[in-house]
């Protein structure tokens, strides 16, 4: 994994980390996916730990879960 990942769901907590993470990180060097609308990256967010969101996913592969937004059982419904 070369790029660092941020998992969201659209919520407003979920956006306002988006933006703190892109204004932190770079846009050129985080990928955000919203996996309340990309339904096929979800298996792959629970597949790297992924047990809330917003999250953060490290190059390395460690998820850092940011405040408490959603559970991924919320968001797949």
């Amino acid at each position: 994994m070369g790029k660092t990942i941020f998992y969201h769901a659209g919520c407003p907590i979920c956006t306002s980390a988006e933006h703190d993470i892109v204004n932190l990180i770079g846009a050129d060097k985080v990928e955000t996916v919203h996996i309340g609308q990309d339904h096929n990256r979800f298996v792959e967010a629970e597949k790297a730990g992924i047990k809330s969101v917003p999250t953060l996913l490290t190059p390395n592969g460690n998820a850092l879960h940011i405040n408490f937004g959603a559970s991924m059982a919320d968001v797949k419904g």
